[in-house]
């Protein structure tokens, strides 16, 4: 959970020599669905315009630079960790369990693992944790593409599978449509119970 060593805003980007692989998650936020990881080895002279926090950009560059990602990277794996593991371990630890399947999954082995945020999962790899990485760091740039645009086709497809709460629209966050979906129809087994909006509805 503690990485080996945390680089916070405004401190230099030093890194080990080695393979890089850089780690972000998706899916934090919601009250239903995963919880979505991706982890991305890029070659060292590769750059791929127009990397960047996940959150800036829109849902087409996303799906342009997922392409991109993926056609260009040494290695690249996604992760998910399921609503019952969230709701057994909390998100946070869900969250670290996703990332360290992702990396795991790799067809590369790293040498060092930057993870966006403070904390990081246990991995025989050195572990970075880099604040603010997703704007930092291109290989954690691409890795919080990976893990939202995974994510948000999960989401799509729950949404086919139980059209009243048109999770294809909201992707499981606490809007004002979802909260009113979720009190119409109560949780679906989609819905984190661990979560306050899906608890207090189950207990109405």
């Amino acid at each position: 959970m503690h990485p080996d060593r945390l680089i916070r805003p405004g401190q230099p980007l030093d890194f080990p020599e080695g393979l890089l692989c850089g780690v972000d998650e998706a899916g934090r936020g919601p009250i239903a669905g995963p919880v979505t990881a991706a982890a991305v080895i890029l070659y060292p002279d590769c750059i791929i315009p127009g990397l960047d926090d996940s959150k800036k950009l829109s849902a087409v560059a996303r799906d342009a630079l997922e392409g991109h990602i993926k056609a260009r990277a040494l290695a690249w794996s996604t992760a998910c960790a399921s609503v019952a593991e969230i709701d057994a371990l909390n998100i946070l630890q869900a969250t670290l369990l996703a990332m360290r399947r992702a990396v795991e999954a790799l067809t590369a082995l790293p040498a060092v693992v930057a993870v966006d945020g403070l904390y990081s999962p246990r991995l025989s790899a050195t572990t970075i944790a880099v604040v603010k990485g997703d704007a930092r760091v291109a290989a954690i740039s691409a890795a919080s593409i990976l893990a939202k645009t995974e994510r948000d086709r999960l989401m799509t497809a729950l949404g086919r599978e139980y059209p009243q709460y048109q999770f294809e629209r909201h992707k499981g966050y606490p809007t004002a449509l979802h909260l009113e979906r979720l009190r119409e129809h109560g949780a679906s087994p989609h819905h984190r119970l661990s979560f306050a909006p899906v608890s207090a509805t189950r207990c109405a």
